[in-house]
């Protein structure tokens, strides 16, 4: 039997999409608006399960990542099943962990994922839905790019955009503090989805 299958099954997630458990051989290590995500313990590979409702995205996400599969900035798909994919485990902090946590940001990594999402329209994709939590500096300090289920949608986003201005016009200043508190960051985030941002306008993601 599928080995992959065998330990999604035994994550039980109830109608409200709350977890209920999951088998000791994982350990979860993110939440996100259509699934959960755990780390294949001893091993290098993580594995998403979507939510009940979601799982139709777990064949649209596969896909995608399968178009990038020779570009180093996305993970690998190792597996894929009806509500869940396996990929690469990625080592490291994501934008939103390094802003907490304080590790600065520099303009070569804002540079580089530039590069990296190129890439991906130069395959016929359209990035969206870029934020904090699904860009990575590497404990090599490498740029990877995860949650790419968007990336065929046609609506022009511009969340990495804004991001970059941000970047650039505030977080780059001498004064602008380089450690912040997830509860700030999250509500400038709140913001900035209901359009209470003034240079800041999302086109809204359904």
């Amino acid at each position: 039997m599928n080995t992959y299958l065998v330990l999604a099954n035994t994550v039980i997630i109830n109608k409200k999409n709350r977890l209920i458990s999951y088998g000791d051989s994982l350990k979860l290590i993110g939440t996100g608006r259509s699934a959960f995500v755990f780390r294949i313990k001893s091993s290098n590979k993580a594995i998403k399960i979507f939510f009940p409702e979601f799982t139709y995205i777990a064949k649209e996400e596969a896909g995608i990542y399968k178009t990038l599969q020779n570009i180093s900035y996305y993970p690998s798909i190792h597996d894929l099943g009806s509500n869940y994919i396996v990929m690469d485990y990625i080592e490291g902090l994501t934008l939103f962990e390094c802003m907490t946590h304080g590790k600065l940001i520099t303009s070569a990594h804002i540079k580089e994922i530039d590069h990296a999402l190129s890439l991906a329209v130069a395959e016929g994709l359209n990035p969206s839905d870029i934020h904090l939590r699904n860009i990575f500096i590497t404990s090599n300090g490498e740029i990877k790019i995860i949650d790419v289920a968007r990336f065929r949608q046609r609506k022009h986003c511009r969340q990495w955009h804004d991001l970059k201005k941000a970047y650039y016009q505030l977080y780059r200043k001498r004064f602008f503090p380089k450690r912040i508190t997830a509860l700030h960051l999250n509500t400038v985030a709140i913001l900035y989805k209901k359009g209470l941002l003034p240079s800041y306008r999302i086109n809204r993601i359904p």
